[in-house]
């Protein structure tokens, strides 16, 4: 059975993709370059239509070419004709070419997020830093105002007892008692031993 194809609107007799697929499988160079310039342009059309990128697509085609040739002998006529398989190979090939890629996508995100998860000793030592910072807070809380400006001027912003007696205007010795019923009360709060 041939194809027709129309040469300036003549009728001419064209090859029947089929046969021509069958001489393949038979090693004939001709016949695939014959059948070759037949379904070339389908089978690009649709790899692109699946992968929308060019580079890409122009890459599986050839794939699906090249297939074409080496197994020419797998076509079996009765199930098909030799444009649906060449184009049922093409769609396999694109849509596996798209599952590479997202695999390829996803094992990279899952090391990126590896690279970027800290390790379990940062973690339990970040946690344990907010934790401790969250208890001295609480204690701070349940310190006299007088006692709490002492002590976080003293050791949140590095003043000496002096400079912390100017600043409140309050005797070195009253600074020194409130630093140190403050500091006491914090070590009970904390659990620290005396």
């Amino acid at each position: 059975m041939s194809e027709t194809v129309f040469l300036g609107g003549i009728p001419v007799p064209g090859p029947d993709p089929d046969e021509l697929l069958e001489l393949v499988a038979r090693g004939d160079q001709d016949a695939f370059a014959r059948l070759y310039e037949l379904v070339a342009g389908p089978v690009l059309g649709l790899v692109r239509r699946v992968l929308r990128d060019p580079a890409q697509a122009e890459e599986v085609a050839q794939e699906v070419l090249v297939e074409v040739w080496r197994g020419a002998g797998r076509f079996r006529p009765e199930r098909g004709s030799a444009m649906a398989w060449v184009l049922t190979l093409a769609h396999r090939r694109a849509v596996d070419r798209v599952r590479a890629t997202q695999a390829s996508v996803d094992r990279e995100f899952r090391a990126a997020l590896l690279d970027r998860t800290p390790a379990f000793d940062e973690v339990t030592e970040q946690v344990e830093n907010r934790l401790e910072r969250e208890q001295v807070r609480r204690c701070l809380r349940g310190l006299t105002e007088l006692q709490r400006q002492s002590v976080t001027l003293a050791y949140y912003r590095g003043l000496t007892y002096r400079e912390v007696a100017e600043l409140l205007g309050a005797p070195l010795g009253t600074v020194k008692t409130r630093m140190r019923d403050g500091l006491i009360r914090m070590r009970d709060c904390l659990g620290v031993p005396a």
